[in-house]
């Protein structure tokens, strides 16, 4: 059984449980084009795949993204390591990947690819289609992503191919803009249903200027949402939703309407690690069950880091605050520069979360009395019980001492093992 129809099950079974669905999205090459891979900065433990460079036109080093053969080394190692639920991929790299080599056959990962790619995700450089209002477009379809062919041959409800698409709409408060979009999605929804396909719901805020004041832009969502799926039978419902997050009471508003609607969150644009850390934790606290992930985890300094600190924050093993600090000492252990340092990447932003990252202002908050920022001079260090040469709480046996540790015992103890893995 795949670990997401497991995860589902449990949180629609029992409200409390800490069942948490994590996909990492790897189908930014209908959005971005070059740029989708994300910078050479980080690639898989195979490294460059060779590449015909004019140099004098540009060195390697100058181009600075990665090519596709690297980014599908780095889809094959997250599903290695295991720690997500969802891989989100393109039809062409989800044929690639899944038909053609099998990656996802004996994975407790679900393969996924994006069912729809609406004009507010055609982010490509020097165009302005994300600055008009979204309109709908399908490239993909359900045929290609179960077999990679345009009639799949059906025989039970197995396929060479994914059986989970994402579909995305986008509300602009416009009429006819959101009812055509409407329009489109229940064409997709009664074909999904006649051919077996299992679909999530993806519903961005608005691209462009809708009326609407942003603090209520959370109960407009929220309801269009309901108001959408009221007349959907189970049979052609998304299995789950991805939403901007927009604060506890919104998100608490959703989650709590009914047990069979599963709630879940985008990443949004790069910002600061603490930003993807909290965020995931906060959403959770409050109802959210599944985080979808993009850029921030093709954009980190580490994936695979990045993701087990995502793992431990849901599991409820670590902190958000914790995390950051222990991520950069795995950093600092296998001598990778850090795009920020640990005080800077400690600080908490308000992000626009327009799909290509440029609509709306940002803001930086400080932490206050933040316990892992850097110590002003002369405050003395926390004091920690020492044991060899560690410095947490050990059994005469050397094994960890969990319930005499305190919060800083802790993440120095869980520095110390991420560091040993990922060193």
């Amino acid at each position: 059984m795949k670990s997401l129809d497991k995860k589902l099950a449990e949180v629609k079974a029992n409200r409390n449980s800490r069942s948490f669905v994590i996909a990492d999205a790897k189908d930014a090459d209908m959005a971005f084009g070059v740029r989708a891979p994300g910078p050479r900065s980080y690639l898989s433990s195979k490294g460059l795949r060779p590449g015909h460079f004019s140099p004098e036109v540009w060195s390697r080093e100058e181009y600075g993204y990665r090519n596709l053969p690297e980014f599908l080394d780095i889809i094959r190692e997250v599903t290695h390591q295991g720690l997500i639920d969802i891989m989100l991929m393109s039809a062409y790299v989800n044929e690639q990947l899944t038909i053609k080599e099998g990656l996802f056959k004996n994975s407790h990962i679900t393969p996924a690819a994006r069912a729809n790619d609406t004009t507010d995700v055609w982010a490509v450089r020097h165009g302005c289609y994300t600055r008009e209002a979204s309109q709908p477009f399908r490239s993909a379809s359900i045929d290609h992503i179960q077999c990679g062919e345009v009639e799949c041959e059906r025989d039970g409800a197995d396929f060479p191919g994914a059986n989970l698409g994402l579909y995305s709409i986008t509300f602009v408060n416009e009429l006819e803009q959101d009812r055509e979009a409407l329009l489109w999605y229940k064409e997709f929804r009664e074909e999904a249903e006649r051919k077996k396909f299992n679909h999530f719901l993806e519903v961005f805020d608005p691209n462009v200027a809708s009326g609407i004041a942003p603090e209520k832009l959370g109960e407009f969502i929220n309801d269009n949402i309901l108001r959408t799926l009221a007349g959907v039978p189970e049979a052609g419902r998304p299995v789950f939703l991805k939403i901007v997050y927009h604060g506890p009471r919104a998100m608490e508003e959703l989650a709590q309407y009914d047990p069979n609607l599963v709630v879940g969150i985008l990443g949004g644009s790069a910002g600061t690690t603490y930003d993807a850390f909290k965020l995931i934790h906060d959403a959770q606290k409050y109802g959210a069950r599944v985080a979808l992930y993009g850029r921030k985890i093709n954009n980190a300094e580490h994936q695979l880091a990045f993701i087990e600190m995502l793992r431990l924050i849901t599991d409820g093993k670590i902190s958000p605050e914790e995390a950051v600090r222990a991520y950069h000492g795995v950093l600092q252990a296998k001598n990778i520069k850090p795009k920020l340092s640990l005080e800077k990447d400690l600080e908490l932003t308000d992000q626009a979360m327009s799909y290509d990252g440029t609509a709306g202002a940002r803001k930086t908050v400080t932490i206050q009395n933040n316990p892992l920022a850097k110590p002003a001079a002369g405050t003395p260090a926390p004091k920690t019980a020492t044991a060899g040469a560690t410095s947490w709480p050990v059994f005469a046996n050397g094994a960890p001492d969990f319930e005499k540790m305190n919060s800083d015992h802790r993440r120095a103890y869980d520095q110390s093992r991420l560091t040993r893995k990922f060193g």
